[in-house]
């Protein structure tokens, strides 16, 4: 009796250890890329002046991705600050731009051989909301002009290995794999479909905006007909020594017509910056 008893008691603590054993933990990856550029822009805001401004930019990009061997989804985080400092033809006059960019993208994820190297497309919707300012030196009345947004901008890209791959330790080009790749080549574009907008009207100061109550248009719908704009981002990650380095080009066609206004900010800057990768495991 007592060895029966004791049977039954060993059979019954080992069935959870082999149910458990069978358990597999998700690992969640996370890419982080810290970069920044300098670059050419062209500005032309007519609220404040007629003429184009032409000067350097300088960009500060925050790029995190979080992804799962398990789950076709990307969860992508992008902060963007831009200053830039411009002078108009004559040399009389001069802008300064400053502006900062939160993007949040929802991507779904497909994986295909190419050239024996596995390509990941990218495509999904991106929520994206910006903050900032145009200051015109020039103007005396109005020298500044503020510019608020969030839009949804379809989104697309895919991330390209090239070279041999070969086998180590530590995250690859895939979440999961093992395989690492001495070049990774990144590509992501998006376009603002529809959203929202604030932007004085034609002749309209702050001071009626918000001194006087006078509300005319002010809070804007918009399109892709209003606001044809295009980001887009081309960079190419390698190995230095122990460090992952992120280099490209990063080209912004931001521009809109709204209340018989036009705006238009152009800005092609090369980047440069560090990229991160980490495991996570959750039981």
């Amino acid at each position: 009796m007592t060895v029966a008893c004791l049977s039954a008691t060993m059979v019954a603590a080992a069935q959870p250890e082999s149910a458990d054993s069978t358990l597999q933990p998700c690992p969640r990856y996370t890419t982080n890329a810290l970069l920044v550029g300098v670059g050419a822009t062209d500005i032309l805001d007519t609220y404040l002046s007629p003429e184009k401004y032409r000067g350097t930019a300088l960009s500060f990009v925050s790029h995190t991705r979080r992804e799962k061997d398990a789950s076709p989804w990307i969860n992508q985080f992008l902060h963007e600050g831009n200053i830039a400092y411009a002078d108009n033809r004559s040399g009389n006059g001069a802008t300064m731009f400053g502006a900062y960019t939160f993007r949040y993208s929802l991507l779904r994820k497909w994986t295909l051989d190419l050239w024996q190297h596995p390509l990941q497309l990218n495509a999904g919707g991106t929520v994206a909301a910006n903050a900032g300012f145009i200051y015109n030196t020039r103007n005396g009345n109005n020298p500044a002009n503020a510019r608020l947004s969030l839009h949804i901008e379809p989104t697309i890209g895919f991330d390209y290995p090239v070279g041999r791959a070969t086998q180590r330790r530590g995250i690859g080009f895939r979440p999961g794999a093992s395989a690492h790749y001495p070049l990774i080549l990144h590509y992501e574009a998006s376009a603002p479909l529809v959203g929202v907008m604030f932007s004085p009207n034609y002749g309209q100061s702050y001071y009626e905006i918000f001194n006087r109550g006078n509300y005319d248009h002010n809070c804007v719908p918009t399109t892709i007909g209003s606001t044809p704009s295009l980001r887009q981002m081309l960079t190419l990650d390698f190995r230095l020594a122990r460090t992952t380095l992120r280099v490209g080009y990063l080209g912004t066609i931001d521009q809109s017509r709204v209340n018989n206004l036009k705006n238009h900010v152009y800005t092609h800057s090369f980047m440069i910056g560090v990229v991160r990768r980490f495991r996570t495991i959750k039981q």
